[in-house]
């Protein structure tokens, strides 16, 4: 389980300087990071110091992430946020 300090930091992480970032991660966040692996937990933390417009187009899908150890929780989050958009 995750610590209620980790979590606020992670859900603070989720404030973005994009207003669609904010609403995608806050959402995924208060949903599922209770329910994510410490793997997962770790690449989410990961991914929240990304810059913004990187992290933009790969939750969007415009690009894939240039990590490939990116991908799982991307197209996790992506999946959540945008289920009829996975292909």
């Amino acid at each position: 389980m995750i610590s209620p300090d980790r979590k606020a930091k992670i859900n603070w992480q989720c404030r973005r300087g994009m207003l669609e970032l904010d609403l995608m991660l806050q959402r995924f966040s208060r949903s599922k990071v209770d329910n994510l692996t410490e793997e997962e937990l770790l690449l989410f933390e990961r991914i929240l110091e990304v810059p913004d417009p990187d992290l933009y187009a790969w939750l969007m899908g415009y690009e894939k992430p240039t990590e490939k150890e990116f991908e799982s929780i991307v197209a996790y989050i992506r999946l959540y946020d945008h289920p009829s958009s996975i292909k």
